[in-house]
């Protein structure tokens, strides 16, 4: 796990609210504090859909970030900053089987539980936070290093930056 702390959060909350740098990745959960406390829990309601409507947009369990957004997005604009928010991420499975083939891990993705960016703003600050969970027990860090470099990466990519915390 390592925090990363977001110099330029015009950029970041630019690139994380209107443009599409995580719409692949899946909400666990959001929290948005404005004139009220917003939760949203990510678990998508499947009676919500029709069959047909799960299978051709490939609706999971979890809600993607791309249909969310939106949402958010309208809780915080405006002229008033946010008292704080934050936002659970979690990789897809076929984006972190793509990454454990990458990286040439001998974890399977059926042992993952989850490959976590925690998004936080909160005392005029923003942080991205990484995190792994799996349902086995190891003392090997090889799978947290790499994820934690992985999202540095992701950062880099997309021409944020940070620094360490």
């Amino acid at each position: 796990m390592v925090a990363l702390k977001v110099e330029d959060m015009k950029q970041f909350t630019q690139s994380l609210f209107i443009g599409d740098m995580f719409d692949s990745f899946l909400v666990r959960e959001a929290e948005i504090v404005t004139f009220n406390t917003f939760r949203i829990d990510g678990k998508v309601e499947k009676e919500y859909y029709t069959e047909d409507e799960l299978e051709a947009r490939q609706i999971g369990e979890l809600s993607r970030w791309e249909a969310v957004k939106p949402i958010c997005f309208t809780l915080i604009k405006g002229k008033k900053l946010p008292g704080s928010f934050r936002i659970v991420f979690v990789q897809a499975r076929p984006q972190t089987e793509e990454f454990l083939n990458r990286r040439q891990l001998s974890v399977r993705s059926e042992q993952i539980s989850g490959l976590y960016v925690n998004v936080r703003y909160e005392g005029g600050a923003m942080y991205c936070i990484t995190g792994t969970s799996v349902n086995f027990f190891t003392m090997d860090k090889a799978l947290e290093n790499e994820w934690d470099e992985a999202v540095k990466e992701f950062l880099r990519e997309n021409k944020i930056p940070y620094v360490s915390d």
